[in-house]
């Protein structure tokens, strides 16, 4: 019960990521838009006699502020249409049409109930909105998500659906948009003697949050934090940023609830003379320690690594530490340290919670569209003027939390002696990825994930938020992390059916491509199988009397002392070479494997003698396909060395090369797994 409730929370959490994903652009435009027709930063900054109302700049600013605005002016809508986009197993099209039809729907029901019952008038102050131009109960995000997560299950319940033929036209995708219809009016009149009950409840949450002081703010800090490696942080911090849990207040005669909601509402205001700390407190936090802190963390596991691996550990670290400044994506650089000292972890949660806090403290007013990274700083802090804002506790905070995160981790990866990247053991790899790694073919990485997720037949839903690879699976057991590690995931996290690999903003990417190799329906780079090509015991190359074989100076594989006299194919591919003495083939499988088969050691002295081959070069060959007849007896009564080495000649361009054969082995038994 629990792992299926963390299940259906990830996938609430990511379908939350699509309408999320729009804020930053929005964000952007209504911040420009807004900042530069604000009267008073105009004349703060001397362009009043530049950016004037008529010119064609204002005129240009406030296009964008009013097309930023729409989008926050109309979340709930899009939160229907994201959410059921995001739930939706297939067919996601058809469920965000149905997610749209249904939100239209279920407020004009609402709309015909309000009317019925006096209008406006006879609800009580401020609990109506409109929406698109329909008088509503205000439901806030909330309406959306439950029309977004209803419509979903409609959706993956019915897009199957096969009706009796006189109504078949009707049925399949086209039943889900009629059965939405159906039930959102019916939850249109629910809300309408429902909804005034639960609002009630959300505000006295709400108040109660507020009412928290700084430290309620603090553990809501911590709170978020610690739920990063869950991938839950989305689903905790979305009800304070967009509903009444995160406030309400009065702009411009208009209720606004939700802590995002009342800053961007006071940003697009032109009366606004200083932004509310009360929603901000929700946001601020986040600048000093993506900004500085973590970046300071960076550079002390830098100083902290060994100095030979210190180049290679600097490159992940700075790449880290430059992302979460700029970005606001603090993933890579938190998992950098999570996997590998978890301590770390929990200091950096306590600390994180501390910077919400402060800024509270410090009545910070800075909100953001999607994290705590330098544009945002810049955009909705410091050109909206300190008086409005006092961004500049951000920084004199940040700096002290730049020299708090250095000397902090400094001392605990020195005193706990912890394995942060480039202090690895001797002879241990530092893990680091490079940009060049993640733009390798994109078949290989597919299949890489493919067979860490334990292969096609192991998935049921792939998606993805925005910084990691989102999957159901049917058996954890299957997974492998290490391949997805291989694959170039920062951290791989298996809670139950869900797993979760971080890959940083660029995985929308890999996901599309993962979706895109799946539909191919060509997966035979996942994993291959390599089967014995004669019946025999299998022994390990360094039991081989041969140098070249033992030390894998050739490649890696096994070797197998024959039972009989015929060579098979180990796979299908076709003939590359085959020696002129016939003592020796190989195959260029249809894996991209090149496999060595070689009949006996120093067998090349036999000068042909005992050996016929059946295949030429350049010939296509089946699994199982005769190669090569043999006189086992006569070598060894000559005093050679019979037994067969199957050789991986290219192992580098694979992954791993797992021995699956064992003992007594028949002839096309499984012998190699190639991945």
């Amino acid at each position: 019960m629990k792992d299926r409730i963390f299940g259906v929370l990830q996938r609430v959490g990511r379908s939350f990521m699509l309408p999320i994903a729009l804020l930053p652009v929005a964000g952007l435009l209504l911040g420009i838009g807004s900042s530069f027709t604000n009267p008073r930063t105009l004349e703060a900054y001397g362009l009043d006699a530049f950016i004037y109302e008529g010119s064609f700049i204002y005129t240009l600013l406030d296009i964008m502020s009013r097309t930023g605005s729409v989008v926050f002016d109309n979340l709930p809508l899009l939160f229907a249409v994201g959410v059921a986009i995001g739930m939706a197993k297939k067919e996601k099209d058809v469920a965000a049409l149905s997610g749209a039809i249904g939100y239209l729907i279920m407020n004009a029901s609402i709309s015909t109930l309000i009317a019925a019952n006096g209008g406006v008038e006879a609800l009580p102050v401020n609990t109506t909105t409109t929406a698109l131009g329909i008088t509503t109960l205000q439901m806030g995000v909330f309406g959306g998500i439950i029309v977004g997560l209803g419509t979903a299950a409609l959706h993956n319940r019915f897009y199957k659906i096969k009706l009796p033929t006189v109504l078949s036209f009707f049925g399949g995708t086209r039943f889900v948009p009629i059965i939405t219809s159906l039930v959102y009016l019916l939850v249109g009149v629910l809300m309408f003697f429902v909804w005034p009950v639960v609002q009630t409840g959300i505000s006295a949450l709400g108040n109660l949050v507020l009412g928290s002081g700084y430290i309620g703010t603090w553990v809501y800090g911590i709170i978020e934090r610690a739920l990063i490696p869950f991938g839950l942080h989305h689903v905790f911090y979305m009800p304070f940023w967009q509903t009444e849990l995160g406030g309400s207040m009065i702009i411009d005669g208009e209720v606004i609830k939700g802590a995002q909601n009342i800053f961007f509402a006071e940003l697009a205001s032109k009366s606004t003379e200083q932004f509310s700390v009360s929603a901000t407190r929700f946001m601020s936090g986040k600048f000093p320690f993506m900004i500085f802190g973590l970046p300071a963390a960076a550079f002390a596991m830098y100083r902290a690594a060994s100095p030979s691996k210190r180049k290679v550990a600097g490159g992940l670290l700075l790449s880290a530490a430059l992302t979460s400044m700029l970005t606001g994506i603090t993933e890579p650089i938190e998992f950098t340290f999570l996997f590998v000292a978890p301590i770390m972890y929990i200091v950096h949660c306590v600390l994180a919670g501390l910077s919400y806090m402060l800024m509270h403290i410090m009545g910070v007013g800075v909100g953001m569209t999607f994290s705590g990274r330098l544009i945002d700083l810049t955009l909705f802090g410091i050109l909206q003027g300190n008086e409005k804002t006092n961004w500049i506790w951000i920084v004199i905070t940040g700096l002290i939390y730049a020299v708090v995160y250095y000397f902090v981790f400094y001392f605990m990866i020195k005193k706990l002696n912890l394995k942060t990247p480039g202090r690895e053991e001797e002879g241990e790899e530092t893990k680091l990825y490079t940009r060049k790694d993640m733009e390798k073919k994109t078949s290989g990485v597919s299949a890489l994930i493919l067979s860490g997720l334990g292969g096609i037949e192991n998935i049921s839903d792939i998606d993805a938020c925005a910084t990691r690879l989102r999957v159901t699976v049917k058996n954890p057991s299957l997974c492998e992390k290490e391949l997805l590690t291989k694959s170039g995931a920062k951290g791989v996290i298996v809670n139950g059916n869900g797993v979760q690999a971080i890959y940083g903003p660029q995985v929308s990417v890999i996901k599309s491509e993962l979706e895109d190799f799946i539909e191919k329906g060509d997966h035979k780079t996942v994993s291959d199988i390599i089967c014995s090509p004669v019946t025999g015991k299998v022994i390990p190359l360094s039991d081989v009397p041969d140098e070249a074989f033992r030390t894998e100076v050739l490649g890696k594989g096994v070797a197998v002392i024959p039972y009989d006299n015929n060579l098979y194919a180990v796979a299908s591919g076709v003939v590359e070479t085959v020696a002129e003495t016939g003592h020796a083939i190989s195959i260029l499988c249809d894996n991209g494997a090149e496999i060595l088969l070689h009949i006996g050691i120093d067998t090349v002295k036999l000068k042909g003698r005992y050996f016929e081959a059946k295949v030429k070069s350049g010939q296509k060959v089946k699994k199982g396909d005769l190669l090569i007849t043999f006189d086992r007896e006569q070598g060894l009564k000559e005093g050679f060395n019979m037994t067969i080495p199957v050789i991986v000649c290219n192992h580098d361009e694979f992954t791993k090369i797992e021995i699956i054969g064992k003992g007594d082995i028949d002839n096309g038994d499984e012998l190699m797994r190639i991945v």
